[in-house]
């Protein structure tokens, strides 16, 4: 049998308890202010979206192709590195740059293969090697076994996933023509 001031702590307690139940469910479906704060990757992707052209984000994020001889190192002949537009990580070297035919930037090798990753992509009706930035996960292009020797690799990049820093005297303009 339960006493009075045992009946009183029973029902205390009981109240307790609905009343804590009550405000976790209050809580979790009660927007919070100002919002929840971004992950570091989101804050990192953000930054890049804004400060990307429309067109950069379709290559790298959406990994899209630019057209063919429409890129702005296509036909960049001027000596350099090629950087990942998104994050800066140094990708290629103008000394491993060749004249594919294709109308975008082709490189035998990479500066350190360590800096990019590769995927099948069967977006196409046939199977190619998808080039990404391993830093960042951007989409670079394409890698195919048609290039020079000694490599026998064809790194076909988007000029929309480089950005270009000289080490020569005038130029890109100049160094192409």
């Amino acid at each position: 049998m339960i006493g009075t001031a045992g009946f009183v702590v029973v029902a205390i307690a009981a109240a307790v308890v609905t009343s804590q139940a009550f405000s976790e469910q209050r809580i979790e479906t009660m927007p919070t202010e100002p919002g929840p704060s971004m992950s570091p990757a989101d804050e990192r992707h953000a930054e890049i979206m804004k400060r990307l052209s429309p067109e950069q984000v379709r290559v790298t994020q959406e990994r899209g192709t630019e057209p063919a001889f429409t890129g702005k190192y296509w036909n960049n002949k001027a000596k350099g590195i090629y950087k990942c537009v998104c994050c800066g990580t140094v990708l290629f070297d103008s000394k491993t740059k060749f004249d594919s035919g294709t109308g975008w930037p082709s490189f035998s090798e990479p500066v350190d293969e360590a800096k990019l990753d590769s995927q099948v992509d069967g977006s196409l009706l046939t199977q190619r090697t998808e080039v990404v930035c391993r830093s960042c996960k951007s989409h670079l292009g394409h890698v195919f076994e048609d290039g020079p020797q000694p490599t026998g690799l064809r790194y076909c990049i988007n000029s929309a996933a480089l950005d270009f820093e000289g080490t020569g005297t005038g130029t890109e303009a100049e160094k192409s023509k």
